[in-house]
């Protein structure tokens, strides 16, 4: 299932020419006002598979990256598993594989992306206060990358939402319906396509970054 939320690109002409290869490959156009929130939940909620995925479609989540949720999942179908760039096995944007030590290499490769060095900075700066904030042992609170049981979403998580926060009100619920939730840690690779929506620059990390506090807090475990 492929989710075009009213997209100005070629999404269409794409997916009609993969679909003459891939039976089960379908399109859902969205013709209300524009929402990642929704547009995730929309894809959730038509979905007829038991089991759901979501990832970034920049190119930062590749392949491997999802096998390894995937191999994860496979050994516990009854827990929530989260790509996290914060845990053991974990990078950020810029590194080339999980043990990169070289930071100045790591900025050099993010120079070279089509990803902002002072975003990527601070966006990991910004993430590391979120975490302080929720208060739980769930390291990535916008990972935005997750596999687990269909009947685990809430609708009410992805409603009245701006962005990129909805996850941090879906780590909420999980552990508050009791979901046993694992990280389990991958390597964010710089983007291929498009531009940052988020951490395209630091001003632009800020204005973004409010909504991101106010779920946060109103979040916090206690």
């Amino acid at each position: 299932m492929v989710i075009d939320d009213n997209s100005t690109d070629n999404t269409l002409e794409v997916i009609n020419n993969l679909s003459q290869n891939y039976d089960n490959l379908s399109l859902y156009v969205r013709n209300t006002h524009r929402s990642l929130p929704l547009s995730i939940w929309d894809g959730v909620n038509m979905a007829n598979s038991k089991y759901v995925m979501w990832l970034d479609a920049d190119g930062s989540m590749d392949g491997n990256a999802v096998s390894i949720l995937l191999k994860q999942f496979e050994k516990s179908t009854d827990k929530a598993i989260i790509g996290s760039r914060f845990v053991q096995g974990g990078g950020y944007k810029g590194v080339q594989r999980s043990s990169e030590k070289n930071f100045l290499k790591v900025l050099l490769n993010v120079k070279n992306s089509k990803d902002s060095v002072a975003g990527m900075v601070a966006s990991i700066i910004f993430n590391k206060i979120l975490y302080y904030i929720f208060n739980s042992e769930v390291k990535d609170v916008t990972s935005g990358f997750i596999v687990l049981k269909k009947d685990y979403v809430n609708k009410a998580v992805f409603q009245n939402i701006e962005y990129g926060e909805y996850f941090i009100y879906l780590v909420k619920d999980l552990l508050k319906t009791n979901i046993e939730i694992i990280e389990v840690g991958y390597v964010c690779l710089t983007r291929n396509y498009g531009e940052s929506k988020t951490a395209s620059s630091i001003i632009q990390l800020i204005k973004r970054g409010i909504p991101y506090i106010k779920a946060t807090i109103s979040s916090r475990i206690k």
